[in-house]
């Protein structure tokens, strides 16, 4: 009887074991069916060629499937995309799948499939929390160099703000050791079942061994919430910009005592959530709840220290924002309206993705406004030969009657430039005298010019002066010559 009862408990241990074995099998097969690799057709604008387009490439990346029959994927695995398609672990069909939403900002997009009955069978995941670091994580993801379903792990090494090199952005992240590689972008990072993060970025071989990043669940739940209604938002912007208080003598000067600690506003910007309520040489020592440290960061959670700006972006736009100050020594709380990051308050335009480039061509000189993507496309050899002082610009703050930097690309050689066929990358800081605000504002100034010649000029004093009426006859003739389909970008001038 002894014995019968011995050889029941081991069968009932046995059971358990393998009960256990394949809950864990069955938790894992999940997982893997719901990553899929995700093919795209993309083509880029050539900004060196605003009015063309470059060759079609393909790329491939990683996706997971999320609740409401939705991918969710890297903004960059999709963007300038013309086709799309997913396949399934373990499946030859490949399905055409469309972006519902997109933030290039969070590097974050979400992709539905005309073909419903593809997400048969697969299993939807659940967003989770942040592991807290050294806590084992597990990569899924489809890397280039094979077609299955790849798996590797690594710990949470550690979590804050971060370049998002997609759009330049600046948002908390997570660090991780896994291996990461082409074509892991868009794919899960996982515990307990649940996505924690969104791989996005790995730093290159040489640099770093497995150093890898990924977005986290906060930023996550945040583009979530902005698809609700179809329409992007993004992440808010207060409109100050900010430089840490270490320094004991420095604190003392704006007022602050030994115990408080906080960050000096530098600039304030016009028509911002902060204009008429912050000041330049005002200390904040508080965003919402949250105490800023001397050197600008916060406490988040016990193992959570970042920048406040992160703070900032827990916000949805519209939401109310407490800032605590000191100003001449007095402590006080205003309220802030999280206003929409348009610009980075930079005078070069951000990186744009899905989008025609803008161009004006006039007399055969081809204008354009300063942006990321021209300094992309110069590529770095070039931007240290000959257009490094354009990087200045990106440091350079917008004003009212500044917000964007113009300049004149490139000649296309005809009779009406002769003498200038050799400029290019030139910047224009007025136009007939009058300085230029923006790039839209310096093409009506072109389209509706009266006066017998038109005089470009710079800082500096040098000038392009060109015949107006020679200039305006000479469009039909040039445009034909390049091949060029029209003087100007579409929809230019459909802009308030």
């Amino acid at each position: 009887m002894r014995n019968f009862k011995k050889i029941s408990l081991y069968f009932l241990l046995f059971l358990l074991i393998t009960n256990s074995y394949a809950d864990d099998k069955n938790k894992v097969f999940a997982v893997e069916n719901s990553v899929v690799k995700i093919h795209t057709t993309f083509v880029t604008p050539d900004y060196l060629s605003p009015w063309q387009l470059s060759n079609p490439l393909q790329s491939s990346g990683s996706g997971t499937v999320i609740s409401g029959n939705r991918i969710l994927t890297n903004a960059h695995v999709v963007a300038d995309a013309k086709y799309i398609q997913v396949q399934k672990h373990n499946d030859p069909n490949k399905y055409i799948a469309q972006v519902s939403f997109i933030s290039h900002y969070a590097d974050l997009a979400i992709l539905t499939v005309k073909d419903k009955s593809f997400f048969k069978d697969l299993t939807a995941l659940a967003i989770g929390v942040l592991p807290e670091p050294q806590q084992d994580v597990t990569v899924y993801g489809y890397p280039f160099g094979g077609e299955t379903l790849s798996i590797t792990q690594g710990v949470l090494s550690r979590v804050e703000q971060q370049f998002y090199s997609h759009a330049n952005s600046y948002l908390l992240a997570g660090q991780i050791d896994a291996a990461i590689n082409p074509g892991n972008s868009g794919g899960p990072v996982v515990v307990n079942n649940k996505i924690v993060g969104v791989v996005m970025q790995a730093i290159s071989a040489g640099v770093a061994s497995n150093v890898g990043y990924f977005i986290p669940p906060s930023i996550i739940q945040h583009v979530l919430h902005d698809s609700k209604d179809g329409k992007y938002d993004g992440f808010p912007e207060l409109g100050f910009r900010t430089q840490p208080l270490e320094n004991p003598s420095a604190k003392a000067a704006y007022g602050l005592t030994k115990k408080q600690n906080g960050v000096l506003i530098v600039k304030v910007f016009e028509n911002s959530a902060s204009m008429g309520k912050l000041k330049k040489n005002d200390v904040i020592l508080k965003i919402d709840q949250y105490d800023i440290a001397n050197n600008g960061t916060v406490n988040f959670s016990k193992n959570l220290r970042s920048h406040y700006d992160h703070a900032i972006e827990l916000h949805y736009i519209g939401d109310k924002i407490n800032v605590t100050y000191v100003r001449d020594g007095k402590v006080s709380t205003t309220t802030l309206i999280a206003q929409k990051n348009e610009n980075h308050y930079s005078l070069v335009g951000q990186q744009k993705y899905d989008n025609i480039p803008e161009y004006y061509i006039y007399g055969g000189i081809v204008f354009i406004p300063l942006t990321r993507n021209i300094l992309n496309s110069w590529g770095i050899p070039q931007v240290n030969a000959g257009t490094f002082r354009f990087l200045n610009y990106s440091r350079e703050w917008p004003s009212v009657n500044k917000q964007q930097s113009v300049i004149a690309l490139q000649v296309l050689a005809a009779d009406v430039n002769f003498g200038y066929h050799e400029i290019n990358s030139w910047v224009v800081d007025f136009i007939n005298g009058k300085p230029i605000k923006n790039f839209l504002q310096f093409c009506r100034l072109l389209k509706n010019n009266q006066e017998k010649y038109m005089v470009f000029e710079n800082k500096q004093g040098y000038q392009i002066i060109l015949d107006h009426k020679k200039a305006m006859n000479s469009e039909k003739d040039i445009l034909k010559l390049y091949r060029i389909p029209a003087i100007h970008s579409v929809g230019l001038f459909d802009k308030k």
